[in-house]
């Protein structure tokens, strides 16, 4: 059977455990993980019915760029399919580029979000309190402004629905003082590196959220990392804080729904052609900047 990766719902015939969260599917290959990343695109907590072409090819080969260049332990083993994998040919090319091993991993149950510039639910929160999970901010801050340091300030993980802020204090009441320090001066690190280096290639990243897990005794970053799925990303040429800015992620999809007359409450609308090729090149134009190659090529 063929995998249709711009349809919500993927049916495979792999034979192995699968986990499908709203872009990837995980599957339990034995002692490693084959994390396959679709087109499929999701806004407001919803999957749209309608894909972005090559998006899970993005998101794949945009985080193993990242995995390859930071400074951290991570699950990656690599983006090439084992030779021993029972697949057949017609699936090794569909799932060829959007695919990744990566090591088992006890996830931690946090979403490791680090702020950089005050957007989004930390501009509404600060514009009511003057504060971002209960972190005080120096008044007068403008929308998009740059923080003086970048901020940590985790949420907890969903299984469906919004992600919740909450203070470092709750997270470290719920795991422990010591993880949440560690995993707040890791999740400041990996955004320190990522942030500097894509800076120089003309990409703000305006805020990310990344998600770690034990493997063999060790904190390890899974998941994704530094993609427009995980972040915002900004132009650097563009840049004019005091109102949201344009973004190489998925915000274009999210205006063109709140300006639909979708409700949101029932199944979200088809996207229309020039949207989707409108997206398709924010996500390509974000990968190539940032590692100098073409997807196209």
């Amino acid at each position: 059977m063929s995998f249709d990766f711009k349809n919500p719902v993927i049916t495979t015939e792999l034979g192995f455990p699968r986990r499908q969260g709203k872009v990837r599917d995980v599957y339990d290959i034995g002692d490693q993980l084959l994390i396959v990343s679709s087109d499929r695109i999701s806004a407001f907590d919803w999957v749209l019915p309608t894909g972005i072409p090559g998006k899970g090819i993005v998101l794949t080969q945009l985080s193993k760029f990242w995995f390859e260049n930071l400074s951290v332990d991570h699950h990656m083993i690599g983006t090439d399919l084992p030779e021993d994998l029972p697949l057949t040919l017609q699936q090794r090319g569909e799932l060829a580029g959007r695919s990744m091993i990566a090591r088992k991993a006890q996830v931690i149950p946090f979403e490791c979000v680090v702020r950089g510039y005050l957007e989004g639910s930390g501009w509404r929160e600060y514009q009511q309190t003057g504060s971002v999970c209960g972190i005080k901010l120096p008044s007068g801050l403008k929308q998009c402004d740059r923080l003086p340091e970048p901020i940590f300030t985790p949420a907890t993980k969903a299984e469906s629905g919004h992600d919740e802020n909450v203070s470092f204090e709750v997270m470290a009441a719920a795991i422990g003082n010591e993880l949440a320090k560690q995993l707040r001066e890791l999740s400041l690190s990996v955004y320190t590196q990522g942030s500097q280096l894509a800076e120089s290639k003309g990409i703000l990243i305006a805020d990310t959220k990344f998600e770690w897990g034990w493997c063999d005794g060790k904190v390890i970053l899974i998941d994704e990392v530094l993609t427009p799925d995980s972040s915002r990303f900004w132009p650097k040429s563009e840049y004019r804080p005091g109102s949201s800015q344009p973004s190489f992620d998925k915000q274009y999809v999210r205006e063109w729904l709140m300006a639909s007359k979708w409700d949101r409450e029932s199944p979200p609308p088809a996207l229309p052609d020039e949207v989707v090729q409108h997206t398709q090149r924010k996500y390509e134009s974000a990968y190539e900047m940032l590692t100098g190659l073409s997807l196209r090529s």
